[in-house]
């Protein structure tokens, strides 16, 4: 749960910088807000399928981390018997990258759309990247059906509007996000560069966070007069 008692969510644009054998500075963020000394986190690799190589990479990133670390699988079937008390017994949950249309597909079946909620309003940090950024909106960007960019409008929705992920290294990414939003298909949102993030807390954005130097944040919004795109402030992590 976070320490202050309020609802968070930490949207990831991609690729996350990591050193070897350490937790990448987002998570490390969002087990931080916490404020416990051994927090409890959750991965899920939904979107890539369940790939066992990434799970094992998760618990080798948190090994010699005081975390105590979990994993939730569905794939052929959920691998605990009651995913959500595993979930909702958490302080945090971390959503990685992937399909976000079959995610929350998947999600659905086993009511995770539900449990997800229950989290968020219990104050259990959720974070996520790219897939695991967009789930929490209404909903974003996505090569989810094929290898081109198109709308994806079945997020979540714990979060009002739309997010971007991968913004600075998928050209077609801020020009589709532009037409999506000027046509109305999409709501108006939040894009993150690979290695910004969007902090929310409640339902408001009260930070954007990067893991490296020069990555950013904008506020996309459609108006009677086209597209504003409004660079935002970021805070860079740190090298520690």
């Amino acid at each position: 749960m976070a320490a202050d008692g309020r609802r968070h969510v930490i949207a990831i644009g991609g690729g996350m910088l990591v050193s070897d054998r350490k937790v990448p500075r987002h998570i490390d963020y969002a087990l931080r807000l916490t404020g416990r000394p051994d927090p409890r986190i959750c991965v899920l690799n939904t979107a890539g399928g369940d790939d066992p190589r990434w799970t094992l990479l998760m618990y080798d990133r948190f090994a010699g981390h005081p975390a105590r670390v979990s994993h939730l699988a569905l794939f052929p079937m959920p691998n605990v018997a009651d995913p959500e008390d595993l979930l909702l017994s958490q302080d945090v949950i971390f959503v990685g990258g992937g399909s976000v249309a079959n995610m929350l597909a998947v999600w659905r079946v086993h009511g995770l759309d539900v449990i997800m909620r229950k989290a968020w309003q219990a104050g259990i940090v959720l974070a996520g990247s790219s897939a695991g950024g967009i789930c929490w909106f209404e909903g974003g960007t996505t090569d989810s059906f094929g290898r081109e960019l198109c709308a994806f409008t079945d997020g979540l929705g714990l979060l009002a509007g739309s997010y971007c992920p991968h913004y600075d290294s998928e050209p077609r990414r801020r020009p589709l996000y532009h037409q999506l939003i000027a046509d109305g298909t999409l709501s108006s949102g939040i894009a993150c560069d690979d290695g910004a993030a969007a902090h929310f807390t409640d339902d408001t954005l009260t930070e954007l966070i990067a893991d490296r130097p020069g990555a950013s944040a904008y506020r996309v919004e459609g108006l009677a007069s086209g597209i504003s795109e409004t660079q935002l402030e970021t805070r860079f992590l740190g090298t520690a």
